[in-house]
């Protein structure tokens, strides 16, 4: 059984290195397709190249991390119920590439406290026995490392709501992340295999900024580039088709509502009501103020576009 590591005791750097001999409960729901944030693709960069870790530092971590112990005494005012910290790196008992940083343990009893801070923006997401899904697996993993029967997790919301929940431990759901960790560790960060890449907004980002510095050559594709390219032509065509037939569609509802602002089937409701949209009319500004006032206040962003055309011969 491999020992716990003191984190008290390691820099940050040499706590992200330790992160990358496992993989800890914030990955959970990356593998398991939950976490909107990251994608299979760049976790596995992350794990096989520190290189490619990409430093987070913005207001919500920074918050999060300092809310964090307000959160914690916050659940102990609110249930009576002492917790402390567990400065430890735990590994799982049988899987080591499972491993855990608890934020506090519950004193007396087998269980954790998993604390975190959100936007207002969020508040449905955590409405009755709601948890989002990437937390549910993240304390899922923490009590698969640890043995433990259960878990609590305390929110602050918008800074003037707090909630807090207690989680079962959930056996259906700790063998399928056990099992689907076990693939991602064995089948694609140990073999070197990265996973398929998807088509979600967090792989498209990663993508952009793995690939952001540019080399203005040409280079020959593979066969398989040209199946790729031929699929998204026809996705492009299917996506016409279907944007075309939704227009008519649109257009013959509007056709039945005619000057009315709504209409109401047995399991619709309709409304077509008149907006107004509001937009800056560049040419009147440049117009009183001048291009050259107004030419400083635009923000310039550089990305990479994609672009497809056919070659005829």
């Amino acid at each position: 059984m491999v020992q716990p590591i003191n984190i008290k005791q390691l820099t940050r750097q040499e706590w992200l290195k330790e992160r990358q001999k496992g993989l800890g409960g914030s990955d959970a729901g990356t593998i398991l397709g939950v976490n909107k944030w990251k994608s299979k693709t760049q976790l596995f960069f992350e794990k096989v190249d520190p290189e490619m870790i990409q430093e987070v530092d913005n207001e919500f971590i920074y918050w999060g991390n300092t809310l964090e112990n307000i959160v914690a005494e916050e659940f102990a005012r609110r249930t009576g119920k002492r917790v402390r910290r567990d400065n430890r790196m735990l590994r799982h008992p049988e899987h080591d590439f499972m491993i855990a940083n608890l934020d506090r343990v519950v004193v007396g009893e087998k269980a954790l406290l998993e604390c975190k801070t959100t936007s207002q923006f969020n508040k449905d997401q955590w409405e009755g026995d709601d948890i989002p899904a990437q937390y549910l697996c993240q304390v899922q993993h923490y009590m698969a490392v640890t043995g433990y029967e259960k878990a609590y997790i305390a929110v602050l919301l918008g800074g003037n709501t707090f909630i807090w929940k207690e989680i079962k431990r959930d056996e259906e759901l700790i063998d399928i992340i056990i099992q689907s960790e076990k693939d991602f560790w064995e089948n694609n960060v140990k073999a070197g295999v990265i996973p398929e890449i998807d088509g979600s907004q967090a792989t498209s980002d990663f993508i952009n900024h793995m690939y952001k510095d540019i080399d203005n050559e040409e280079v020959a594709l593979s066969e398989d580039a040209d199946t790729l390219l031929k699929a998204i032509e026809a996705c492009k065509r299917d996506i016409k088709e279907t944007k075309d037939l939704q227009s008519k569609y649109e257009n013959q509802l509007k056709d039945q509502l005619g000057h009315n602002v709504a209409g109401k089937t047995s399991n619709f409701l309709v409304t077509w009501k008149p907006q107004t949209r509001r937009s800056i009319d560049k040419k009147a500004l440049e117009e009183k103020y001048g291009k050259d006032v107004i030419d400083p206040l635009h923000k310039e962003t550089t990305y990479r576009k994609l672009t497809i055309k056919e070659i005829k011969e």
